[in-house]
């Protein structure tokens, strides 16, 4: 089927999360809030992966897992899971992967900046990033969009690379991986 949805999730509900449904090239996005509309939205398009931008699971001890350890070595910068400013962002990702697994709907962890320095893409500039989405052939109804929604639509992408099998995973089995796509550049990439 090819649907693909990305989470960019805020660690509070009040908070807009940056969600993005990606069909093929064609791409919707929305900003939610509650658990019940996420979980609603994502399981109203039958995704075949949901990537998700948070934490996914906990470290057997102290703060930091193999995943964050092996990230940071290879130049891609996350916050560990049990970091002060995580702790409420990585429960929320954690109760909301278990929910949609319950589902049969298959979970991964991703990290969108570490996706867009993977592809040689820029990792925060918003105006190059969305310039380089329309090169990519997608359609987005959206003239402007927010960092959420691009972190969304990113993970989205994450999401079709993990399925073809364009990725690498890092960490491990025991306290979980973080999926990046192998690198190469942007223009490679056939949605």
């Amino acid at each position: 089927m090819e649907n693909y949805v990305g989470i960019d999730l805020a660690g509070d509900p009040k908070n807009p999360t940056g969600w993005a449904f990606l069909h093929k090239r064609i791409v919707k996005i929305k900003e939610l809030f509650s658990d019940e509309e996420i979980l609603r939205e994502t399981l109203s398009t039958e995704p075949d992966v949901v990537a998700i931008d948070a934490p996914l699971t906990l470290p057997k001890k102290g703060v930091t897992r193999k995943a964050d350890r092996n990230m940071h070595g290879y130049g891609y910068h996350v916050l560990p899971p049990l970091f002060p400013a995580m702790k409420m962002l990585t429960y929320r990702g954690i109760g909301l992967a278990e929910k949609l697994r319950e589902k049969r709907v298959e979970v991964i962890e991703v990290h969108p900046a570490s996706t867009r320095k993977a592809l040689a893409m820029p990792t925060k500039d918003w105006k190059e990033i969305q310039k380089i989405f329309t090169e990519m052939s997608l359609e987005i109804q959206e003239k402007v969009l927010t960092s959420h929604q691009i972190d969304a639509i990113t993970s989205a992408i994450t999401a079709h690379l993990h399925a073809k099998g364009e990725e690498e995973r890092v960490g491990d089995e025991e306290e979980g991986y973080i999926i990046v796509p192998a690198k190469k550049s942007w223009r490679g990439i056939k949605l």
